[in-house]
């Protein structure tokens, strides 16, 4: 990404989402450039007096050799580097004119969305890879009540309808017993091309076989360090924004904030409101699922706020058809994808 342009002392870059499929389009910068040799989403900085939409069609017309006949504004994060900040301004290129190649000498690939690896990325970008990884729904399991096999079987009917992304949460259940019930689900979510993320404590990743760790407020609150792997994913339950700084610290890949609305679970409980929850959205570029009293029709508006999308329990699970509310939310993210 090359070029120059301050946006209210941030250099401002526009990159480009450019899908094929369930495959993005990335290039490697050069060598000798800050980063070098990391991959990148396309793009580059601004030059003065360019709007971005204009900014991002020369990018792409000079990197890459296409033109850019219909795109949309995906994302827009801010990064603090330790020589400036970067206003990352990222596309969502729906249209375009031309076969992708590197005009630069850059190396290109097309790359499946679930091995983005973020490690092997500049660090402004990697908040982006995860919101492309991320589906707009995260369901959390009800407790086991002793009935593991009814869980089980509850998690696949929730897989077979789309669910792609899943945290394991019951507190009552002890390590062995909690762990063995992880490892039956992991399974079953690999098998469907899903995720499993634990609530337990960090040190029982490897225990539990899944995808990585969710974390209480408490958790996030008391540990010092990231305390997974970088391969590993991490998510943590956050309700104001010195929780949601605290997850952007330690390296959180996502995060849900509520309570949004009123839960049957923790009456009079005071709740963020949706004004609430999108003014934290704007100030935090962590991908953010809404949590507390959603329901499937929620999806939309969530999403409108800056969402990733829902954070669901008792939405799904004590609906008299659990699968018909998870289409629902997906569907309605699908249709606005679309638009």
């Amino acid at each position: 990404m090359t070029g120059a342009g301050p946006a209210g002392g941030a250099i401002h870059v526009v990159a480009a989402v450019l899908l094929r499929g369930e495959q993005l389009c990335v290039s490697r910068r050069r060598a000798d450039a800050p980063h070098g040799g990391k991959w990148e989403l396309p793009g580059g900085k601004l030059e003065p007096g360019e709007t971005p939409r204009a900014g991002l069609a020369r990018e792409l017309r000079e990197e890459l050799g296409i033109e850019v006949r219909a795109a949309r504004p995906f994302v827009t994060l801010r990064h603090a580097y330790p020589d400036g900040d970067v206003l990352l301004d990222v596309w969502r290129v729906t249209d375009y004119a031309g076969e992708p190649h590197g005009r630069e000498s850059q190396a290109l690939r097309w790359v499946p969305l679930p091995q983005l690896d973020p490690a092997e990325f500049p660090e402004a970008d990697r908040p982006v890879l995860r919101r492309l990884q991320l589906p707009p729904l995260y369901l959390i399991t009800p407790a086991a009540s002793g009935a593991p096999d009814e869980l089980i079987r509850r998690v696949e009917a929730a897989l077979a309808a789309g669910a792609r992304l899943l945290q394991l949460r019951d507190p009552r259940l002890e390590r062995a017993r909690f762990c063995a019930l992880a490892r039956a689900l992991a399974a079953r979510c690999r098998r469907a091309g899903a995720r499993l993320l634990v609530n337990a404590e960090p040190s029982w990743l490897d225990e539990c076989e899944a995808d990585g760790v969710h974390l209480t407020a408490r958790r996030l609150t008391a540990l010092p360090a990231r305390p997974v792997a970088p391969n590993a994913w991490l998510a943590a339950s956050c309700h104001d924004a010195t929780e949601l700084a605290r997850a952007l610290a330690l390296g959180a890949d996502f995060a849900v904030l509520g309570p949004v609305q009123p839960t049957a679970s923790h009456p009079g409980r005071p709740v963020l409101g949706w004004d609430g929850f999108g003014a934290l959205v704007r100030d935090c570029p962590l991908p953010l699922y809404a949590i507390g009293g959603m329901r499937a029709q929620d999806g939309a508006r969530a999403r409108a706020y800056g969402a990733q999308g829902v954070a669901m329990i008792s939405g799904v699970w004590d609906q008299e058809q659990p699968g018909a509310a998870i289409r629902t939310v997906l569907a309605t993210a699908q249709e606005a994808s679309a638009r």
